[in-house]
């Protein structure tokens, strides 16, 4: 029970149950299932892209491209869905996957080959691939009017009361965890984060590895291109204009150490729910949009602050080892 208390995700679990409780007090109805469903399908994009960032940054990277290649997968989708309404959605689907990962490889190219830093690279691919969105629509918005129907309608709907945007979320937070914690290419992105040249002497390839987490964000946010158009039915410039930083601040509330090697799938995806939770309940109970960013951000400040506690706690006790076997 101690051990199971001292683990980050349990901590966060019970905040954001204090959260929908001290709410619940003035608002009863923002407790009901139906809210709480409505918050979890609002915050799926943000898990989803949080899930990703996460894999870049356990390598000691950090891809400030997502949000921008998410509206340059999404004005692509939009536009050919417009000019093209019979191919179908699940084709769509898979071609934004495919461009989204190309993306994501071409930072990943970068990193690797040229060993420029990450934060450089997707600084750069962040403006390149925003200002490509304004190059193929010259400026111009793909709007409800212009998508068919089935490409607004895939996500709306809802299986066994559970919208289809919430099994998108599900299928990914799966299928990243089963990489993470099943599969060698998951453990080589824990193993690079810690100690990158004891990872080379066991025989991981260091720029290939931060090659394929880029190429998973990548996907990642291309599959969220369509799911974001689809929901919000507009395409332009602005989309998810500034996301960067709320996806990286999901993935420090949930315990994912910028340093690298430290992070899970369930502390991703509860930071994500942190802050939908709460960027729910701020205007609720009346919060002004000022203060909602304000608590914001001392919510992320304070994770910071929390993590490199954490994690210089867990350097004394890897020195107090050192010393006893000395």
């Amino acid at each position: 029970m101690n051990r199971l208390l001292k683990t980050r995700e349990i901590w966060l679990a019970l905040a954001i149950l204090a959260v929908i409780v001290l709410v619940t007090f003035r608002f009863p109805r923002f407790s009901q299932p139906a809210n709480l469903l409505t918050i979890f399908n609002d915050t799926s994009i943000l898990m989803m892209l949080a899930l990703g960032q996460m894999a870049v940054i356990l390598t000691r990277s950090i891809d400030l491209s997502m949000a921008s290649n998410l509206a340059l997968t999404g004005m692509i989708v939009a536009m050919v869905n417009a000019a093209f309404p019979m191919i179908p959605i699940p084709l769509l689907i898979l071609g934004c996957i495919l461009v989204g990962a190309a993306l994501g490889a071409f930072n990943g190219i970068l990193v690797w080959k040229l060993d420029i830093p990450s934060i450089v690279v997707t600084l750069g691919t962040l403006t390149i691939f925003r200002g490509l969105v304004f190059v193929i629509s010259g400026g111009a918005w793909v709007n409800a009017a212009q998508m068919s129907p089935a490409f607004i309608q895939l996500q709306r709907g809802s299986f066994l009361g559970l919208p289809i945007l919430s099994y998108f979320a599900i299928a990914v937070a799966i299928l990243v965890y089963i990489l993470m914690t099943r599969t060698p290419q998951g453990r080589a992105f824990y193993a690079i984060g810690v100690n990158p040249t004891a990872a080379v002497y066991t025989g991981i390839d260091v720029g290939r590895t931060k090659f394929l987490a880029f190429v998973l964000s990548g996907a990642i946010s291309g599959l969220a291109g369509y799911l974001w158009i689809s929901r919000y039915v507009i395409a332009s410039v602005e989309v998810a204009s500034g996301y960067e930083l709320t996806i990286i601040a999901a993935c420090v509330i949930g315990g994912v150490s910028i340093a690298g090697g430290i992070g899970t799938v369930a502390g991703a995806l509860l930071g994500a729910l942190f802050l939908g939770v709460v960027n729910n309940a701020l205007p609720v109970i009346g919060v002004s949009p000022f203060w909602q960013m304000a608590i914001s951000g001392a919510a992320i400040l304070i994770a910071v602050i929390l993590n490199a506690r954490g994690e210089s706690r867990k350097g004394r006790v890897i020195l107090r080892r050192a010393e006893g076997v000395a």
